[in-house]
């Protein structure tokens, strides 16, 4: 089963992340029962029959644009972005879009190659969730990749979890 990062702990996920292969048409596919994120052509093809169903989300790939499901984010509980790779950093521009510009209250959770270094940033962004591939790290390492996203206390710059840079936090002396 796979690990995710998830309100500041290491937990077991069961939901399933279905991915396509170029033969199977999204219209004609039958669901999984269970906890699961389906690709953005699956959404689009079964949005009616699952919109607004907690334990279904959906995810998108790198190349693909939030303003898709824009108008159906009230129908959304999670949504996930995929990390092709460690090197794409478009995923972390949809998070921040989708919690600044369309207020997305939900779950968003970073999937794919990301890597500790990134965990940090990718909460910076938006991202309340992080699931690295199955077996990427043990489970100390994942404990340890928590216990380093206090490492900073206080961040300078501006973000979706802090808005105000820390100049114009900070309390001087006159």
């Amino acid at each position: 089963m796979p690990k995710l990062i998830k309100n500041g702990q290491v937990i077991d996920d069961a939901a399933q992340i279905l991915v396509l292969d170029e033969t199977q048409a999204p219209e004609a596919l039958t669901l999984p029962e269970g906890p699961l994120f389906v690709p953005l052509a699956v959404w689009q093809a079964h949005k009616g029959q699952i919109s607004g169903r907690a334990s279904v989300g959906v995810w998108l790939d790198s190349h693909e644009n939030v303003d898709e499901i824009a108008d159906d984010l009230e129908g959304i509980t999670a949504i996930a972005l995929n990390f092709p790779k460690f090197t794409d950093g478009r995923a972390y521009s949809a998070a921040a879009l989708l919690r600044s510009r369309y207020g997305f209250k939900g779950e968003i959770r970073a999937i794919g190659d990301v890597l500790r270094d990134q965990f940090f940033f990718m909460q910076r962004c938006g991202f309340d969730a992080i699931q690295p591939k199955a077996g990427k790290y043990s489970d100390a390492q994942l404990e340890e990749a928590l216990a380093s996203l206090k490492d900073f206390s206080t961040p300078y710059q501006a973000a979706i979890d802090q808005p105000e840079p820390l100049f114009r936090r900070a309390q001087r002396a006159a």
